[in-house]
């Protein structure tokens, strides 16, 4: 039987990918998205039933503990008990911190980093209970290195790291694992929107010579949810080109 994966935030760049990549693994998917986004989440639903891809897609705020709940009830009605969670959803409202308001401070943390809790905290009884589980949490470059007008973004995308080592150390016992993916600049929609000559700059700064994919993203991710990866727990698996290094 296939192992049902529920991504939040999946009508994302990145989160498009990671829903095909597992979809192509055999994973059967669930995605949520927030009402602003309903219909740019629905014609992507659309177009990958057409590429014969069909997800199941949840409107809801993963910022709010109840909503994150009937998600995941929903999702589990319609597919079974969520064996593979991705908190991929994530949003940014940079400035400087001197100039941050309270609001800006607060929408990140309640979406990047309150999110992961809410939604985990549906997850990881039935996970415990059942004895497997995989978590991924997508963290960013930034919450490991700091970037100038992203204090709250910094922060959030750092947090989820300490978070994903805790619980990797109460549930290890459990057949469940818990892991984190930091990517750096990534070539979505919204960053190849960027004018070319400030994406050059950006590249210029990767040894590598390029942003990275999506589906790179996507593919580390399948790997971390896989049979494969059940001696991995803990970890942060940095994708960025070089850009950022830690020992």
């Amino acid at each position: 039987m296939t192992r049902v994966a529920f991504v939040t935030g999946g009508a994302g760049g990145i989160g498009q990918a990671i829903c095909k990549r597992l979809a192509d693994a055999n994973f059967r998917v669930a995605s949520s998205y927030i009402a602003a986004e309903r219909e740019t989440a629905l014609k992507w639903q659309e177009a990958s039933k057409g590429a014969g891809y069909d997800y199941v897609l949840v409107e809801g705020d993963v910022s709010n503990f109840e909503s994150s709940a009937a998600i995941v009830r929903e999702v589990e009605q319609q597919l079974g008990p969520i064996e593979v969670l991705v908190n991929c959803a994530g949003i940014t409202r940079d400035g400087t911190f001197r100039k941050m308001t309270e609001d800006q401070w607060k929408a990140v943390i309640g979406v990047n980093l309150n999110g992961v809790f809410n939604v985990t905290r549906q997850v990881i009884n039935g996970m415990i209970d059942r004895g497997y589980g995989r978590i991924v949490n997508i963290s960013s470059m930034n919450g490991q290195k700091g970037q100038f007008g992203q204090s709250n973004y910094s922060a959030s995308k750092a947090g989820i790291h300490g978070f994903t080592m805790s619980l990797a150390q109460e549930v290890a016992s459990k057949g469940i694992t818990v892991n984190s993916v930091s990517p750096g600049y990534i070539g979505t929609s919204m960053v190849m929107a960027i004018a070319e000559e400030i994406r050059n700059k950006i590249v210029a700064q990767i040894p590598v010579g390029r942003m990275g994919t999506p589906e790179e993203v996507g593919a580390v991710v399948v790997f971390l949810a896989g049979e494969d990866a059940g001696y991995i727990t803990g970890a942060n698996i940095t994708m960025n080109g070089g850009q950022h290094m830690q020992f």
